[in-house]
């Protein structure tokens, strides 16, 4: 059994087409996932006191994540709009709240350490923090979304392990040619998602491409997370990189089915 803990950012996802809300946020979703195929799960993180906090920790307690170490402070949680347009999320007005005051303590660190797997993102804040993450944590990955450039890029790769990437739209010489670079800056794997077009996967020696379940999307949210922690808890359990991306893909088709990352959805008030 892995054990997973996610570290940083958390966020409610506000479906306005629906007038409905739901938990996420990329160091959540991954743990609650790992949870759900079998594994132990435990997130850090600053939680607004707030409705929509309240929504945040209620669906981590339901999901049987330890959630020990993270701080309920004063002020709005994290939230951001969304809209859904042919299955594709289209996101609104947003607000960071309390999420990026994480200052992580020897009892977070030494939490941590009892994990085999450590996943943060870059909307978590933590760069500063990460030395620090490096040095107890058995595996850090890391998604980077498709907010990143090469600056960034080039001060977080060599201390993470696992690196999760996207951007818009690129040629197949554009992949490969990225996932190259990204591989010299320090990481074991690095893993380009490209959502209907599948994952490519990059360990130094074979680019792996896995193609994407071909369903009726529902809802995309949370897919590449579900893709992230599935291949995640596989491949460091033991699996090769092909069944791992195998079932990868199925958990992330899964989550195409229903709305929020995770379910839990509530409505908004």
């Amino acid at each position: 059994m892995i054990k997973v803990v996610g570290v940083g950012d958390n966020t409610v996802d506000k479906y306005l087409h629906l007038g409905m809300m739901f938990p996420g946020g990329n160091a959540v979703n991954v743990p609650v996932l790992a949870k759900r195929y079998g594994h132990q799960g435990s997130y850090i993180g600053c939680i607004g006191e707030d409705i929509h906090g309240e929504l945040i920790a209620h669906a981590l307690k339901k999901e049987g994540i330890d959630i020990s170490h993270c701080r309920f402070l004063k002020g709005p949680n994290a939230f951001c709009e969304v809209n859904i347009q042919n299955g594709e999320r289209v996101f609104g007005d947003y607000t960071v709240g309390v999420r990026d005051q994480l200052n992580l303590n020897p009892s977070d660190l030494a939490f941590i350490q009892e994990h085999d797997i450590t996943h943060t993102s870059i909307y978590s804040a933590l760069e500063g923090q990460l030395a620090s993450l490096r040095n107890v944590s058995s595996l850090i990955s890391f998604d980077f979304s498709s907010e990143w450039d090469k600056d960034y890029l080039s001060e977080i790769l060599p201390l993470i392990d696992v690196a999760i990437l996207s951007y818009d739209n690129p040629s197949q010489k554009e992949v490969e040619e990225l996932i190259h670079w990204v591989k010299k800056q320090g990481p074991t794997i690095v893993i380009h998602t490209q959502g209907e077009r599948g994952a490519y996967l990059y360990d130094g020696k074979v680019i792996y491409h896995q193609p994407a379940e071909r369903i009726e999307v529902l809802d995309s949210l949370g897919a590449g997370d579900a893709f992230i922690a599935r291949f995640l808890v596989e491949h460091f359990e033991g699996a090769s990189v092909e069944i791992a991306m195998q079932k990868a893909s199925q958990s992330a088709a899964e989550t195409c089915k229903y709305y929020g990352a995770f379910g839990h959805g509530m409505a908004i008030k």
